[in-house]
């Protein structure tokens, strides 16, 4: 079963983005997969993560975008905290770029999802 970790807040700090798990959920074991999926009705990007041979999606809600955006036009490293543990996201960058533009104007991601994206991205 694919486990799913939402991030609450994001804060740019010392030239890293770092997001903010939820709380009582451990990252120390998970291994960046460099692959995002798109959740339209959820109005979040999912960053894939690996687990002992199972998938764990941390998904990334509209409300963290604009720092997202700033991170990724600055060109700074983004991170999953929780708490104890770091997580670097690694492609993040390449990925964000390739599903950005993909949305934008893209119907099939629903009305919503592309306003959303356009608006911040």
């Amino acid at each position: 079963m694919t486990q799913k970790i939402n991030i609450e807040h994001g804060a740019i700090e010392n030239g890293q983005l770092i997001l903010t798990a939820e709380k009582s959920v451990a990252i120390s074991d998970l291994t960046a997969g460099g692959n995002m999926l798109v959740d339209s009705d959820n109005l979040a990007f999912i960053y894939i993560c690996e687990q002992g041979g199972a998938y764990t999606y941390i998904s990334i809600p509209a409300q963290v975008w604009p720092d997202l955006k700033t991170a990724l036009n600055e060109g700074f490293q983004t991170y999953v905290s929780d708490g104890s543990s770091l997580l670097l996201l690694s492609g993040l960058k390449e990925e964000m770029e390739y599903l950005t533009e993909n949305i934008k104007g893209n119907s099939n991601y629903g009305e919503i999802m592309v306003a959303a994206v356009e608006n911040v991205f």
